[in-house]
């Protein structure tokens, strides 16, 4: 069956990465169930020939994927502190206080309305995880279990929500049904009201041979260029656009309603004509990406086959969805990284997805004393290398995969 693209509709027929089979990069194999069959899908992302819209296909609902989600934002203190940055900037922007809603979707653990409650403003998340959006109302941040989209932006306006401000900060690329999600956006913002969109940026992505951020979880990997046209086929205008560290490098949008009063910066332009001059409006350079991805995996199975020859022991920091991209690709199983570690108690004493691999506290690091950790979530290195400096003292050393190996 054809596949066809999920926002304008035009068959796909170039491929941007075939990454094999996979299975759900946040389906965590509890021990139990070490012996049971899990699915693997193919995970084989396209562009769209027409609005050039990189995606993958549905294979599982996101009440499947979601519904009881592993991932808890406060467990990154670099992420914290990123979301107190962002309240304390758009509260100073937009002149948000008490008389201000302010609005997140997929809104978490309370991670960022946390911080926007401490100034005073009204509060709402929108979160379709109820374990995770009982983490934030036990913190006191009123959240509604629920999947965003008109039917849900439609219901909360009748119940008298009208948002200042809303974030949906990292969702957007989780959405399956994208008008769906975004004409929800302009049910639920006042006429004055702001959105703003992050997500990892394509040109990064590409620049930078970031394919571990492909998997089933992610639906879109998105560029200026496609996120302004989908805006504004709902109604909503791009008037600002900032570039971000996060994640390897995100994009933080800013839109409003099409007859909004806000003036669109020079800042829009100038990162429309960059992507155009990389080349993200044609089809050439995707059909370059493809090596790019060959050449991480060989340089990381190089690298670990060496150590194992050389009876050096490797481990691994983190349990990412993004890990489990590169691991499960690359086939890097228990034997060559006999486990890795997180900080999140949920995936602790768990297995990788597919590969196996034992995910165990930090402390496990410090106990068996490895000669190389390998830092899965790259994005945040920093934090991770400065959490865990103490390897050094035996003379460990940090291993980065993404974009070259490179050893610290």
């Amino acid at each position: 069956m054809m596949c066809r693209c999920r926002n304008c509709g035009a068959a796909l027929t170039e491929t941007f990465a075939d990454l094999g089979m996979s299975p759900l990069s946040n389906a965590f194999i509890p021990p139990e169930r070490a012996r049971n069959m899990e699915p693997f899908y193919p995970l084989h992302a396209r562009v769209c020939s027409e609005c050039r819209l990189v995606q993958l296909e549905e294979f599982e609902s996101p009440d499947k994927i979601f519904g009881d989600y592993i991932y808890f934002s406060s467990f990154s203190d670099s992420w914290l502190q990123h979301a107190a940055h962002y309240a304390k900037a758009m509260s100073r922007r937009f002149e948000l206080g008490p008389q201000s809603m302010v609005v997140e979707v997929a809104s978490n653990d309370g991670y960022l309305l946390q911080f926007f409650q401490q100034q005073g403003c009204r509060v709402l998340g929108v979160e379709p995880a109820a374990n995770v959006a009982k983490e934030a109302i036990e913190k006191g941040i009123p959240s509604d279990i629920a999947f965003f989209g008109r039917e849900s932006a439609a219901r909360l306006r009748a119940e008298g929500y009208a948002a200042d401000l809303m974030a949906a900060n990292n969702v957007l690329a989780h959405v399956p049904d994208l008008h769906d999600f975004v004409g929800g956006f302009r049910i639920l913002l006042k006429p004055h009201g702001v959105l703003t969109l992050e997500f990892p940026h394509l040109l990064r992505l590409m620049e930078e041979a970031q394919f571990d951020t492909i998997y089933h979880e992610h639906f879109s990997y998105l560029s200026l260029h496609v996120v302004r046209r989908l805006l504004l086929k709902n109604g909503l205008r791009v008037f600002d656009v900032e570039e971000l560290s996060t994640h390897g490098g995100s994009l933080r949008v800013f839109a409003c309603l099409e007859a909004g009063p806000y003036v669109e910066s020079s800042a829009v332009g100038l990162l429309l004509n960059s992507e155009a001059n990389y080349g993200l409006e044609s089809a050439a350079v995707y059909e370059g990406f493809a090596k790019q991805v060959i050449q991480v995996k060989l340089e990381l199975l190089h690298f670990l086959i060496e150590m194992k020859f050389s009876n050096k022991v490797v481990v691994g920091y983190g349990a990412p969805a993004k890990g489990n991209t590169l691991l499960n690709y690359c086939g890097v199983g228990p034997e060559l990284l006999p486990f890795t570690v997180d900080l999140s108690p949920h995936k602790q004493g768990k297995l990788l997805p597919g590969t196996r691999i034992p995910v165990r506290a930090p402390g496990a690091i410090l106990e068996e004393k490895p000669d190389y950790v390998l830092i899965l979530p790259w994005n945040i290195k920093s934090e991770i290398m400065k959490q865990m400096a103490s390897i050094q003292e035996w003379g460990g050393r940090f291993v980065v995969p993404i974009p070259k190996l490179t050893i610290f």
